[in-house]
């Protein structure tokens, strides 16, 4: 099943140009994998294939920022904090696991466990339990109201 993007934009809390440049990003390190793996760019490392999720996750960032300063000038300052601190926990948990593996594929080394390297992940997927049980409530709720008696 696939999310709409007011799906995704209300599950990961990220706007739809982060959105977009999160999915660029996805596609241009897509295209450097398949290049790095099949070795038709014998100079790649590891590192310059997970480039574009550095950047983009570089940029999210400094969006989130924007709008975070935009929000708190406008009197929102609580609903700015909860944004700045829910995006930038997403943003840092992806930045940690992108380079714990991409620290493994580099070194191959024993003390890098892939549990250890996909921990972040899991701590992700239980975080966006809260959103995506929070909206999924809010529906049923909607539909309970709506249907006749």
């Amino acid at each position: 099943m696939l999310f709409a993007l007011v799906e995704l934009v209300q599950l990961l809390g990220f706007a739809p140009f982060e959105v977009f440049v999160q999915l660029m990003a996805l596609s241009v390190f897509s295209v450097l994998l398949a290049l790095r793996v099949d070795g038709l760019a014998p100079g790649l490392s590891w590192w310059n294939v997970f480039v574009p999720f550095f950047a983009a996750d570089r940029l999210s960032t400094n969006f989130t920022i924007v709008v975070s300063v935009r929000l708190f000038q406008d009197g929102e300052k609580r609903l700015a904090v909860l944004h700045l601190f829910w995006v930038l926990t997403v943003l840092s948990l992806k930045f940690v696991f992108e380079m714990l593996l991409c620290q493994k594929l580099v070194e191959q080394t024993r003390e890098l466990w892939f549990g250890l390297i996909t921990s972040p992940v899991f701590i992700l997927l239980q975080l966006l339990m809260i959103p995506a049980c929070r909206s999924s409530r809010l529906a049923e709720e909607k539909l309970e109201c709506g249907t006749p008696r």
